[in-house]
């Protein structure tokens, strides 16, 4: 099954900080690939590149920013194969976003019809 871990967590982080949780992620993402289990991943820019769409009796309503004002952020995610939940659990657990905020663990609804990767 499918999962999402979308990693929580305020955006002022130091430069050093910042570097050695994106070194420990990449480390994290190959170690899943060599078990098959990672799909995808990736940082994210910062709320300030933002821009939040929605559409309202027809028109389309565009604002910058996100779409809550949060202490914390999205600061990015990694798209995992798990056997369960349980499973996801654990690896949300090695990711180093966990250590300075909070990483969400969301399966993933399968969708026939969507393109193949």
């Amino acid at each position: 099954m499918k999962y999402i871990l979308l990693i929580h967590h305020k955006e002022e982080l130091d430069e050093d900080e910042r570097r050695l949780l994106l070194k420990e992620s990449v480390q994290l993402a190959n170690q899943l690939h060599e078990k098959r289990q990672y799909l995808d991943a990736a940082p994210l820019q910062p709320t300030s590149a933002t821009t939040s769409v929605n559409v309202r009796d027809g028109k389309r309503i565009v604002t910058d920013g996100p779409f809550a004002e949060t202490r914390e952020q999205i600061g990015g995610y990694f798209l995992i194969e798990a056997k369960d939940r349980a499973e996801a659990i654990d690896i949300a657990g090695r990711i180093p976003g966990a250590r300075i905020g909070t990483v969400e663990v969301r399966p993933v609804r399968e969708v026939e019809g969507l393109p193949e990767k």
